[in-house]
C-alpha cells in the first residue's frame, strides 16, 4: 500500500470513528442521520458525498416543480395595486400615485412620450385630462422573487382638453419588491385598436 492510500485509509477509518463516537442521537436532521448511518456502516466518503449530492438533487428539483406563488404577497395582491393605479387615476390622486411608483420610475405612453416619477405625477394632476374609466382586462402576472411583470389591457375613456376620448391599448408593467412592499418602477403602454 502507499503512503497515499495508507493516508486515505486513515482518514476514512478516523472519520468513521468520530462519528460513530457521537452517536445517531445528535444527528438531528434526516440527512444527517442517513449520513452518520453511512459512514458508521464503513461506506467510503465518496459514496456518502454522492448520496448528499442525490438528496440535494431531489431537494432542488422538487423546489422547481413548485410555482412562486406567493412571492411578498401573491398576484391578487399585485392586481390590487393596479387598481389602486386606476383609481388614484380616475381621482387625480398623485399622492397616491407617488406611493405606488419607485422613485426611479420610468413610464413610456402610447405616444410615445417617455416620463420620470416626477414628469409622471405632473401629468396625474393636470386636471384637463378628465377619465371617467379607467379598467383593466387579461391580466397576466409573471413571478421573478422580487420582481413581477403585469400585462393586461386597459381601457381609459373620459374628456382630454374637453374632447372625448375612448382608449384601448395593452401595458406592462414591471413592479420590484423594495422595502418590504411592492413598487412600479416602469410602465409602457401601447395602443390597441378595438373593433366596436
Amino acid at each position: 500500500m502507499t503512503s497515499a492510500n495508507v493516508g486515505i485509509s486513515t482518514a476514512r477509518a478516523a472519520g468513521s470513528g468520530a462519528i460513530a463516537g457521537l452517536g445517531l442521537e445528535r444527528c438531528s436532521t434526516m440527512l444527517a442521520w442517513i449520513v452518520c448511518k453511512r459512514l458508521q456502516r464503513g461506506i467510503g466518503m465518496m459514496k456518502t458525498g454522492v448520496i448528499v449530492w442525490l438528496l440535494w438533487l431531489a431537494g432542488a428539483l422538487a423546489n422547481a416543480q413548485n410555482p412562486p406563488g406567493s412571492a411578498h404577497g401573491s398576484q391578487s395582491l399585485l392586481l390590487a395595486l393596479e387598481n389602486a393605479w386606476n383609481q388614484a387615476q380616475l381621482n387625480h390622486d398623485s399622492k397616491a400615485l407617488d406611493g405606488l411608483v419607485a422613485d426611479t420610475f420610468i413610464n413610456t405612453d402610447n405616444d410615445g412620450t417617455f416620463m420620470t416619477k416626477t414628469q409622471f405625477l405632473a401629468d396625474n394632476r393636470d386636471l384637463s385630462y378628465a377619465p371617467s374609466l379607467m379598467t383593466n382586462s387579461d391580466e397576466r402576472i409573471f413571478l421573478y422573487e422580487n420582481v413581477a411583470v403585469v400585462a393586461g389591457i386597459y381601457h381609459a375613456k373620459g374628456l382630454n382638453k374637453g374632447k372625448p376620448f375612448d382608449h384601448y391599448g395593452r401595458f406592462t408593467d414591471t413592479w420590484v419588491y423594495l422595502n418590504g412592499k411592492w413598487l412600479c418602477v416602469a410602465s409602457h403602454t401601447s395602443a390597441l385598436k378595438r373593433e366596436r
